[in-house]
């Protein structure tokens, strides 16, 4: 009997060791998990497009940045394809936050500031930069709007976009994509060396505000001290429909949104309609204190603009 209950103690250990251990399936993972807001570290995220005259605007503008901003500021350059650049040595003398180039799937981490490569096509998805090689093309690379598009749809209202010095028109419809996600934007003023690129995005009707590069730095601070000013913005139909009133009330003509607003935008009071279409905690918060007035539109010369910019920092007009 003794042995017939050893050897039954036996085979049920036997059964026991034989048995697999149930572990939890792992738990799956979402786009919408991955977004930065759901991981709780979400962050204002800066894009920053320049072409010709970049360096000098980019370099005011990190000058004046406060190092513990809480924001990714990502700078998109117009950069020769086949030369290696040295805007990040250059403008890591600018600022004591870290200056990098932009890496595949590299995470924009606050205060920091990030370079695109030369002969990148740079985006940006869950808050990572992506890169890709350019394809040749017939036309220009228009890599700002490319980058600019891909921030206004991956953070949404939460995104800011910011023009600079530069030719042609680039960067233009990436504000207008960031607009109609009901993010934020900003142009230089009549400070800039080239000032093609922010005049046509303020004749699309897609800025905010217009500044010279130290205000703008300053304008940034009071967003990141205030980000729930994005996080409330409401789309561009209830904005218009708020000009609408509003003109209706005053007897004059609402302004003209979209690309038909060239000739509306190179009037003195463009500012003030583009920062009364703002809605009003952005008013609160970000109240005019200067009245800069664009300077008269003149159409860039753009091969006679490029052929003298491309001595600095090898830029290239695409």
């Amino acid at each position: 009997m003794a042995l017939h209950r050893t050897q039954a103690t036996r085979g049920a250990k036997t059964r026991r060791q034989s048995s697999p251990v149930r572990t939890a399936p792992p738990p799956v993972e979402t786009d919408e998990e991955n977004r930065p807001e759901d991981r709780g570290d979400h962050i204002l995220i800066v894009g920053v497009g320049a072409s010709a005259g970049g360096l000098e605007a980019f370099t005011l503008l990190l000058k004046h940045v406060p190092v513990n901003i809480g924001m990714g500021l990502v700078l998109v350059q117009h950069l020769d394809p086949v030369h290696e650049s040295a805007l990040t040595q250059i403008l890591a003398k600018a600022t004591a936050m870290p200056v990098r180039e932009a890496a595949n799937n590299l995470p924009v981490e606050p205060n920091h500031v990030y370079i695109i490569p030369p002969n990148r096509n740079m985006t940006i998805a869950q808050g990572r930069l992506k890169l890709e090689p350019r394809r040749q093309i017939a036309g220009a690379h228009r890599s700002i709007d490319v980058f600019f598009e891909s921030l206004a749809q991956d953070q949404r209202e939460r995104a800011i976009g910011v023009i600079l010095s530069g030719t042609a028109s680039d960067g233009t419809l990436g504000l207008e994509a960031i607009k109609a996600e009901g993010g934020f934007t900003m142009a230089q003023d009549e400070s800039a060396k080239y000032d093609s690129m922010p005049r046509s995005a303020m004749a699309a009707g897609c800025v905010d505000l217009v500044l010279p590069p130290e205000e703008i730095a300053t304008e940034l601070a009071r967003l990141a001290r205030h980000p729930d000013v994005l996080s409330g913005a409401r789309s561009p139909a209830a904005e218009g429909a708020e000009a609408q009133e509003e003109a209706e009330a005053s007897d004059t003509p609402p302004p003209v949104r979209g690309r038909g607003a060239r000739r509306a935008g190179e009037e003195d009071g463009l500012k003030k309609t583009l920062l009364n279409l703002a809605q009003p905690q952005r008013r609160g918060l970000l109240a005019l204190q200067t009245q800069h007035r664009p300077a008269a539109y003149h159409p860039a010369d753009g091969a006679e603009q490029d052929n003298r910019a491309k001595g600095l920092c090898r830029f290239s007009p695409g």
